[in-house]
């Protein structure tokens, strides 16, 4: 299971796949981490610097943070899609197509000026929790989405 928790500020990837020792970070920060909770992660409860050194003493991996960097990544399922705005400009997008065996992701990305501020992990992290809450598998013939998805072992 593949999660992306943000608040305005900062944006948490949780891949559950690699996730073997969770009793650091519930033990780091417990206001933000609480399995006893849905959604376990709730990034309102703490502030950024202790979730930040918390998820930084991750063991697994399955924990990564980035800076948001003021932009909003939102999904539109009924454009196959998710998309990057900074404001109202559009700025990347991940499209999928619905295929018998599930969803493809066929294409990411994101304007050349918003590189390197980890936008297209994001975008990609949007599709694939949809298509996890949908029950439906994922995939990616996008090079960058089928890198996205061996990293967590889908």
């Amino acid at each position: 299971m593949h999660r992306l928790y943000e608040n305005d500020d900062i944006a948490i990837f949780w891949d559950s796949s690699k996730c073997f020792h969770a009793r650091k970070c519930v033990t780091g920060c417990p206001e933000a981490f609480d399995f006893a909770r849905r959604p376990w992660v709730d990034l309102s409860r703490a502030e950024n610097a202790k979730v930040w050194k918390t998820v930084e003493t991750c063991p697994s991996g399955a924990l990564q943070i980035q800076y948001r960097h003021g932009i909003d990544v939102v999904m539109e399922t009924e454009k196959h899609r998710s998309i990057a705005l900074d404001g109202e400009k559009l700025i990347g997008e991940c499209e999928y197509s619905e295929t018998p065996d599930g969803w493809v992701i066929y294409h990411t990305g994101v304007r050349p000026e918003y590189e390197g501020k980890g936008i297209a992990r994001r975008l990609v992290y949007k599709v694939i929790e949809a298509a996890e809450r949908n029950g439906v598998q994922i995939s990616g013939t996008c090079s960058y989405a089928a890198k996205v998805l061996s990293e967590g072992g889908s």
